[in-house]
């Protein structure tokens, strides 16, 4: 019998762990001479208060939601993959040489081709990673570090060589077709007589995104393959015996985590940038692991944690405006209280909680 709920483990637990959190940082904010309940209107108001910086929030959410599907499609195998940041840094020349091969008349018409492109060269980046892991005993965790920087200098040899744009002495690629640009929400609201902001850089991936939760749920909850991956994850010594090959299973598992973080380049390669530039991923793929922790690696807290952290990340541009006082690292300060309260200070609150709800229990018996 469970401890606790689901709904209190998936929800209730992560609750308390972020109201912690948030205290915490208060408490810090307070300390430099500010006032935290400031500092929290001006993050809420600042991300949620108007289409500009609801457009902003959800941009950087869809970069979340993809480096967190992708690392808890890897938990669920009992796999850390932290190499997202590279995965997603490789996809990003997988979608510019499709962008680039061609002169696509329409963005619908390149978007699957692109989508293809990143999906190939992310799960490319994790497959090495993975076989190491499978056949040869190397640990996921330090080669996947590896292969970020790696990927790193991979990505400044091609933007500063075969890749570069020769008009301009930045490390980056020429513009995009026209036609290869995603449209953004404004573009696809105006029509309809909806006035969003035409600086927020939200666009069509999000629902990309979207569906990527979608997929994932139904992957690891409704097939085969997905019960085979959970299985491996709890105990490979029993999925051993019951005939899961660990290899395939280790591999598979990698690739599709590091093809979930090679979307991420749809959403700012192709939405965004409109190019390849080479510090696009800007630390998404490690935020990812804070997301597949607070999300309980499943999508749909995921999709919630994604839009938590959306809120920061935008909230904190507009704090660093508005409260000088209050630095860059200062927000990062606060994510790393919220990574702290619910990673490595979870069994803090679960163990209190899980004690709470079986005394009820015995109460009702």
């Amino acid at each position: 019998m469970d401890k606790m709920p689901r709904w209190a483990d998936v929800f209730l637990v992560p609750f308390i762990n972020l109201i912690l959190a948030f205290v915490v940082s208060g408490l810090v904010v307070l300390a430099i001479g500010e006032n935290p309940f400031k500092a929290i209107w001006i993050m809420i108001s600042g991300s949620l208060g108007s289409t500009s910086g609801i457009g902003y929030t959800l941009y950087y959410a869809t970069n979340y939601m993809f480096t967190g599907l992708a690392v808890a499609v890897a938990f669920h195998a009992r796999l850390f993959n932290i190499g997202g940041e590279g995965q997603a840094a490789v996809a990003g020349i997988g979608t510019a040489l499709v962008l680039l091969a061609f002169d696509w008349p329409y963005w619908w018409l390149a978007m699957p081709f692109a989508i293809i492109g990143a999906a190939v060269f992310g799960a490319a980046w994790a497959f090495i990673p993975a076989y190491l892991q499978a056949k040869r005993g190397s640990h996921i965790v330090i080669t996947t570090i590896m292969f970020n920087f790696i990927g790193a200098a991979l990505m400044g040899f091609l933007l500063n060589g075969i890749l570069k744009n020769p008009d301009t002495q930045n490390a980056e690629t020429v513009a995009f077709p026209k036609g290869a640009h995603l449209p953004t929400v404004h573009e696809v609201l105006s029509p309809l007589g909806i006035n969003f902001a035409k600086s927020a850089p939200l666009n069509v991936s999000f629902l990309l995104a979207l569906a990527c939760a979608v997929g994932v749920w139904f992957l690891l909850w409704r097939t085969r393959l997905g019960y085979q991956i959970r299985a491996f994850g709890q105990s490979e010594t029993a999925a051993r015996y019951a005939g899961i090959d660990a290899v395939k299973i280790t591999v598979i598992t990698m690739l599709i985590s590091g093809a979930l973080a090679g979307m991420l380049s749809i959403n700012v390669v192709m939405g965004e940038q409109g190019r390849l530039i080479k510090e696009f991923v800007e630390g998404a793929g490690f935020v990812g692991i804070a997301v597949a922790l607070m999300g309980r690696s499943h999508p749909f807290g995921i999709v919630l944690a994604s839009l938590l952290f959306g809120m920061l990340t935008q909230g904190g541009f507009e704090l660093m405006w508005d409260m000088p006082a209050i630095s860059r690292e200062m927000v990062l300060v606060i994510q790393a209280l919220i990574i702290l309260f619910t990673g490595a200070l979870d069994n803090m609150v679960r163990d209190p909680v899980e004690r709470l709800f079986l005394r009820m229990r015995k109460r009702k018996g």
